[in-house]
């Protein structure tokens, strides 16, 4: 086996660990601003305006190219950005700042259990047994990850919970709009301009740029800058440089790592602890969006397969 072919695997896989990480402790920065007063609203902003003007000036400096696109996509990218991107944004940080971290992030990765249903219900994806499966098991380990099982229900943040699962529809819509994107452009220029778009609604839907005119520690100012920068921007593109190498499903697959350094990361830096059965449910989800996601590689690698053996036959 050559040697380098080993090395490319490796490293795809290595940078789509970094990115998850870097995720995590994104999530968890984030929990600690909104502990010291920044409301989700103002973080977002920050984060969308922070993230596409580092881009932008990026592109600027080495990759002009990746500025252009056709007039005829700007509407596109619009939706892309003030529908997908911003209310992702959103309904990620808010789950964060209602309920505990590993969890919110847990929700937001029942994104290919909808992904499947659309499959199912718009792509007429036939339902199989192994999908079936693993989307009860999400149901299943998403009931115990929130705590469900408490007879308390009353006293449970409902709307972290039911924003937590906004954001994994948001992240499922996202993800397969922004595919119709990639077809036609480099995914840096799709992260770019959704982001771009993102940031000019945040900066309507509040006063242009007021979360920056606000008085931060520079504690505080570390950590928005960890989140504008190497919560978003640079992870973003390690996980588009490892789907380039190890492929998409099996990046997803590795970037299940993010929810599980979450937990560690969170309860180490602000002492949030899950229970036993809820870890048993985080345990589940992830085994579930595992199956889901190996399901789709084999039928990936079956279709083509197929389509491979009727080229033969045709020749």
């Amino acid at each position: 086996m050559d040697r380098g072919a080993a090395v490319i695997p490796r490293r795809g896989y290595l940078y789509v660990i970094t990115a998850a990480l870097l995720w995590a402790v994104s999530g968890v920065s984030g929990k600690f601003l909104f502990q010291r007063g920044v409301t989700p609203m103002e973080l977002v902003q920050l984060r969308v305006t922070l993230a596409s003007g580092l881009l932008f000036a990026w592109f600027l400096l080495s990759h002009k190219e990746r500025l252009r696109i056709a007039r005829r996509d700007i509407l596109y990218f619009f939706i892309l950005g003030a529908v997908g991107m911003a209310t992702l944004q959103f309904t990620y940080f808010y789950a964060i700042s209602k309920i505990n971290v590993a969890v919110a992030i847990l929700l937001e990765y029942l994104a290919p259990a909808f992904i499947a249903i659309y499959s199912v219900v718009f792509a007429g994806e036939r339902l199989t047994r192994p999908t079936l499966a693993a989307l009860g098991g999400s149901l299943a380990g998403c009931y115990l990850a929130v705590g469900a099982y408490n007879f308390d229900l009353l006293a449970m943040n409902w709307k972290g919970i039911v924003v937590g699962i906004i954001s994994a529809i948001s992240y499922a819509w996202y993800a397969v709009h922004g595919e119709h994107g990639m077809r036609r452009y480099d995914p840096w220029t799709v992260l770019f301009y959704a982001l771009l778009f993102a940031g000019v609604c945040w900066n309507i839907v509040l006063p242009p740029l007021s979360a920056f005119r606000y008085t931060y520690s520079p504690v505080e100012w570390a950590w928005i800058l960890y989140i504008g920068i190497f919560g978003t921007a640079i992870p973003f593109g390690l996980y588009s440089k490892g789907i380039s190498l190890i492929r998409a499903t099996r990046a997803s697959v590795t970037a299940t790592l993010e929810p599980i350094a979450a937990g560690f990361v969170s309860f180490f830096f602000l002492g949030e602890r899950l229970q036993p059965l809820q870890i048993a449910g985080g345990v589940l989800v992830i085994v579930s969006i595992l199956l889901l996601q190996m399901r789709k590689e084999y039928d990936d690698n079956t279709a083509a397969l197929i389509r491979a053996r009727r080229r033969d036959l045709d020749t």
